[in-house]
């Protein structure tokens, strides 16, 4: 883990990012923003740990760091968003957090797979982004993903992701999980 100037400022860097870049699209009818904070919402509302309710906020966030565009799933490329996130995240939060985002898109080849009718429920956006990231997985992938010691939390917060895109709903804002995202902030 890289070392971090101090929490407050790193979580102070995570709200600006959001400020100016959460207004972007990325295929969904909600913003960036509206995504996050109703996938966050999700979690919080289902009693999950604050790690898991954190990663559900950030989950998406290596879209707002990614350089090919909000258009890049148009135009045929896999930004390779949840490892961009993991990583840029892994700054300062341990793996409760980060483990979770770098593996939600995992998740959704997973449960394309395992799970009947699944995929057929998937927005058109993320339909068309599980092609570009590889498709249900096989099954040997689906059990090497099985195996996983953040399965469990990689598959709820997808559950999550796929509730958080109602348009026009009101959720508290991002600073209300500033303290939250603050004390899950590790000593570098």
């Amino acid at each position: 883990m890289a070392a971090i100037a101090s929490p407050a400022a790193f979580i102070d860097s995570i709200l600006t990012l959001f400020d100016r870049l959460g207004g972007e699209h990325y295929g969904e009818a909600v913003t960036q923003l509206d995504h996050a904070l109703q996938t966050a919402h999700h979690a919080r509302s289902d009693g999950q740990a604050d790690a898991l309710v954190a990663a559900a906020l950030l989950h998406d966030i290596g879209h707002l760091l990614q350089k090919h565009g909000e258009d890049a799933a148009t135009r045929g490329i896999d930004t390779q968003h949840e490892r961009i996130g993991a990583a840029w995240l892994a700054q300062g939060f341990g793996p409760e957090v980060t483990e979770p985002v770098r593996l939600h898109v995992e998740a959704k080849r997973y449960l394309a797979a395992r799970d009947p009718g699944y995929a057929d429920l998937l927005s058109p956006a993320s339909q068309q982004s599980l092609k570009l990231q590889g498709g249900p997985m096989t099954p040997a992938q689906a059990t090497a993903f099985e195996a996983l010691p953040a399965f469990d939390a990689a598959l709820r917060l997808r559950r999550y992701d796929e509730l958080g895109k109602v348009e026009g709903r009101v959720l508290a804002p991002m600073p209300a999980y500033r303290d939250l995202l603050i004390d899950l902030v590790e000593p570098a």
